[in-house]
């Protein structure tokens, strides 16, 4: 924005320049060409005086010496033509070619002046041909014709373009250091505003800008999007403090309530009443599952971003063993494929382990008896993809496009264990390690998840 913000100034000059430069070089052209034809007109004139008598007794004596003299003092040659068009005097060796000498003789046998329509423009050489007619009584008896050269004259009018042309580069140059300069301070708000709306969306709330740089109109524009940053930040933290409150100080009535509940099972003696004492156990451990899964969702994503090494082999070994026991129980064969020895990357504490755990138990919730799951350490883009890999059912398109929103689980599993929150804690955790989340479908079945993070060093193969 900047660059087209100079650019458009220069353009903006440019074009002054060229309306005030191009009519002035015309106008400056045209009048050294008048000048050089009224000159020559008048040296012509003076010829023409000292021929007409010449003519009437052909005595060229004083005329020819005149014409000669005139030649070498400035090298332009002269002639007297009578009106046959036969060239009595002749003196230099420049000459008019014969659509000069034609036309010449055309207008100043009439009874007028005639001067070359050349313009002194620096890339033309063409001489400067005038001719005057000589009368006697209003009789024309013939004519004086000059061949000027214009080599110093065109010089000279270079020199002045050149003049112009440079004044014309001065000024643009200062216009771009004036325009570039302008540019920086109109758009520096716009830009650091730019910079802290990128820090903001990366979680840092608390972001100002300074509101003393700028026209007026951006420095109110600052001052507005400090009082909407802080309204934000106070209402996002707040948010965030209310679910982890909350989340906090339900545990302890709920594990109050399952201490009644549990009490109450010695106490029950039809078959019906057990059941119904078993279903409401096991609904306050899901409801325990959903106020943890709160808890932890709201301290990711408190925009704590203080990163850590972490060796993404380790971890993924480390969460394999812990989940084996589970996965064979089930019917799943949960293996790790071959990885690199070493795999560092940047992450927040405990996000790799978090994800990897919430990873798997989706997919040994989802997988099915007989399935299997592959979890896999691939370095790739710069970076360290942790891959996790079933055989289940998967998901369609437009439930992966939902995957990762709160609380939502597939509609063929709303009777599985779980609270929905597992890969929304997933996507915010990787998000808030610089790294990200995706899923699709695997090839020949299943779901894929992929987490990538930035690695901490080059990956040893």
């Amino acid at each position: 924005m900047r660059r087209r913000l100079a650019l458009s100034y220069l353009l903006l000059l440019a074009l002054v320049l060229l309306a005030l430069e191009i009519p002035l070089a015309f106008t400056l052209v045209s009048r050294e060409t008048q000048l050089l034809r009224a000159d020559r007109l008048a040296d012509a004139t003076r010829f023409a005086a000292l021929a007409r008598p010449a003519l009437r007794t052909e005595a060229f004596g004083t005329i020819t010496a005149e014409l000669r003299r005139y030649d070498e003092l400035y090298g332009i040659g002269a002639a007297v033509v009578d009106r046959e068009g036969r060239t009595a005097v002749r003196s230099g060796s420049r000459r008019p070619h014969t659509g000069q000498l034609d036309a010449a003789m055309r207008v100043t046998l009439a009874g007028q002046q005639y001067a070359s329509e050349e313009q002194l423009w620096p890339w033309s050489d063409d001489p400067l041909v005038v001719a005057v007619p000589i009368s006697d009584g209003g009789e024309v008896l013939g004519m004086v014709i000059t061949v000027s050269p214009t080599d110093r004259r065109r010089e000279a009018v270079m020199l002045w373009l050149l003049v112009f042309t440079g004044f014309g580069l001065l000024a643009a140059v200062a216009c771009v250091v004036t325009a570039w300069g302008m540019a920086n301070w109109v758009l520096r708000p716009v830009t650091v505003l730019d910079a802290m709306t990128l820090e903001i969306a990366a979680g840092d709330g608390r972001t100002q800008i300074s509101d003393r740089a700028g026209p007026p109109e951006l420095r109110r524009l600052a001052r507005s999007f400090n009082d909407m940053s802080g309204a934000v930040s106070d209402a996002m933290e707040r948010q965030r403090a209310f679910v982890a409150h909350a989340s906090h100080q339900l545990r302890n009535p709920l594990t109050a309530l399952r201490l009644r509940v549990e009490e109450l099972g010695p106490s029950l003696t039809d078959d019906y009443g057990r059941q119904e004492h078993q279903l409401a156990l096991e609904e306050t451990d899901r409801l325990a599952k959903v106020l943890d899964g709160l808890l932890t969702l709201a301290r990711a994503e408190r925009g704590q971003r203080r990163l850590v090494t972490v060796d993404a082999v380790a971890v993924a070994e480390s969460r394999v063993a812990a989940w084996e026991p589970l996965a064979r129980r089930t019917g799943i064969r949960l293996t790790l494929l071959p990885a690199p020895p070493v795999a560092l990357v940047q992450a927040v504490p405990t996000a790799l382990d978090q994800s990897l755990d919430a990873l798997i138990d989706n997919a040994v919730k989802f997988g099915g008896p007989d399935g299997s799951i592959e979890v896999s350490v691939v370095p790739t883009e710069g970076g360290v993809a942790v891959q996790v890999r079933d055989d289940g059912p998967g998901l369609g398109d437009a439930q992966l496009e939902q995957a990762t929103e709160r609380f939502w689980r597939a509609p063929d599993a709303q009777n599985i264990d779980g609270s929905g929150l597992g890969l929304a804690i997933v996507a915010v955790l990787a998000d808030a390690s610089g790294g990200r989340l995706t899923m699709r479908r695997a090839d020949g079945g299943g779901l894929e998840a992929r987490l990538w993070f930035q690695s901490a060093e080059p990956v040893r193969a």
